[in-house]
């Protein structure tokens, strides 16, 4: 989820926004004390008759709303109303941009269900999309009701098409308390029309028929029932300050994954608002380095959860020392005295870790080994090492050897030759080394060759095995 929107991922139609409800509710816990009114704003215009999954977008959509709106009709303390826009006046010579009407005014969803239900059914596309125009002649629909909780849920297949400004609408509606946040639901939507709903209210986005079920049940579970969660990434101080991090939800006790969300920071400064089905028990995955999880994670139904995990982080940069050239190694990183790899980082990069003490072998030749690197909270440590030389093998043909760090004491094998390349570049850690080499023709040991050479960070070099 990023600024409030979910992608759920699927085959989709470009332009099509939907936004529906379809599930059993019976799960819903009613505030005795406040009715929630639901005012359904429903896309009738002319493109609504375009294909999509399994029949044209208005079938889908009077098919999906009806199974919604059956669902909702025993739900206690609710209340239901439908305005609708681009059902009066057919789009052509000229727009009607106060094409919007409300068909059903409020009651409750025991009756109302049913009304808007057949209102629907007989609506034909027509005309154009005034959303913005809409949303402002909805203040008149929510009269004036102690204790209650006004929900607007757009149904839209395209964008603005009347030059108004629905985020604008949208913000000053809010802002004088006429409605909360409203949803909208993309359906197959192009992302930068998604990009368009997201500040008019909370956008969900669905690409096929199919996935209706799971992204409505969270809107209703959001709008009537408000039970949200959150998940603080705590740092050392306990303060829920770590993000920006990839975040998986399993049904509890399975591999089944139900939610993947980038671990987001809204801009009041509080870990961003989920939404996540109340009837299952999770397991959750954040995908530190290494991971951090919680087992067995209960939702209560009607209430803010909050989630909390230690996950205190600070930052590893590997960096080169010296004259660069083309060859950057890389590192595996491991936790302090284990040999399970947990990161395979390169350098001239950061990367956040749970903080600790690492091992790094850094995958030059020869291989650098570093012991209990340690990473602190929120700051950066910073290892360099020196720029590799790169050593130009002349060879006199196809033939054998090796290279050995030769420090006057002992000699370290390196590597191995190539034996079918007649040159060969190889990049060294600076320091004092010995190449031995013979032909494949040679058949006798005496031939072999015997070469010393030193290799400086970042020079190139050449040494002729002849």
């Amino acid at each position: 989820m990023k600024n409030g929107k979910l992608r759920i991922k699927g085959a989709g139609l470009h332009r099509v926004t939907l936004l529906f409800l379809i599930f059993n509710f019976s799960f819903l816990i009613s505030n005795s004390q406040v009715t929630n009114r639901i005012l359904f704003i429903f896309d009738d215009s002319y493109s609504m008759y375009a294909p999509w999954n399994s029949n044209i977008k208005i079938e889908v959509a009077k098919k999906v709303m009806g199974d919604f709106l059956d669902s909702l009709k025993n739900v206690p303390d609710l209340q239901l109303a439908l305005r609708c826009y681009g059902h009066t006046t057919f789009f052509k010579p000229d727009r009607n941009c106060e094409d919007t009407k409300l068909e059903v005014a409020f009651a409750e969803a025991k009756t109302n269900s049913l009304k808007i239900k057949q209102r629907i059914q007989r609506l034909e596309p027509l005309g154009t999309t005034p959303i913005a125009y809409s949303l402002g002649q909805s203040v008149n629909d929510f009269t004036p009701c102690n204790n209650c909780r006004n929900i607007v849920i757009l149904i839209t297949d395209g964008i603005e098409e009347c030059n108004g400004n629905p985020c604008a609408v949208s913000a000053e509606l809010q802002k004088k308390g006429i409605f909360i946040r409203p949803f909208v639901i993309g359906v197959g939507l192009d992302m930068k029309f998604a990009e368009a709903f997201s500040c008019v209210g909370k956008y969900y986005d669905v690409s096929n028929e199919a996935n209706f079920a799971d992204v409505l049940k969270l809107v209703i579970t959001e709008a009537i029932s408000q039970t949200t969660v959150q998940v603080d990434l705590l740092d050392l101080l306990k303060n829920a300050s770590e993000t920006d991090v990839d975040m998986t939800f399993y049904e509890a006790g399975t591999n089944k994954v139900k939610y993947n969300y980038l671990h987001t920071i809204n801009h009041r400064g509080n870990p961003d608002t989920l939404v996540l089905d109340p009837d299952l028990r999770y397991d959750l995955t954040v995908h530190t380095i290494p991971p951090v999880g919680k087992k067995d994670i209960l939702i209560e139904k009607g209430r803010h959860n909050i989630i909390s995990l230690d996950a205190p982080q600070g930052f590893l940069r590997l960096e080169l020392d010296g004259t660069f050239n083309k060859y950057f190694p890389t590192t595996i990183v491991r936790k302090a005295n284990d040999m399970k790899t947990l990161n395979v980082q390169d350098f001239g990069k950061t990367e956040k870790y749970i903080v600790g003490k690492y091992d790094l072998e850094v995958l030059t030749l020869p291989r650098i080994y570093i012991k209990d690197a340690e990473i602190k909270q929120s700051s950066v440590n910073s290892i360099k090492i020196p720029t590799s030389g790169s050593v130009l093998f002349n060879k006199p043909g196809n033939g054998f050897g090796s290279i050995y760090v030769d420090d006057g004491k002992t000699v370290t094998w390196v590597c191995n030759f190539d034996p079918t390349l007649p040159n060969e570049i190889i990049y060294l850690q600076p320091g004092k080394y010995k190449a031995v080499y013979r032909l494949d023709f040679a058949k006798e040991t005496l031939k072999s060759v015997e070469r010393n050479f030193e290799v400086k960070t970042g020079t190139p070099l050449t040494v002729k095995l002849l």
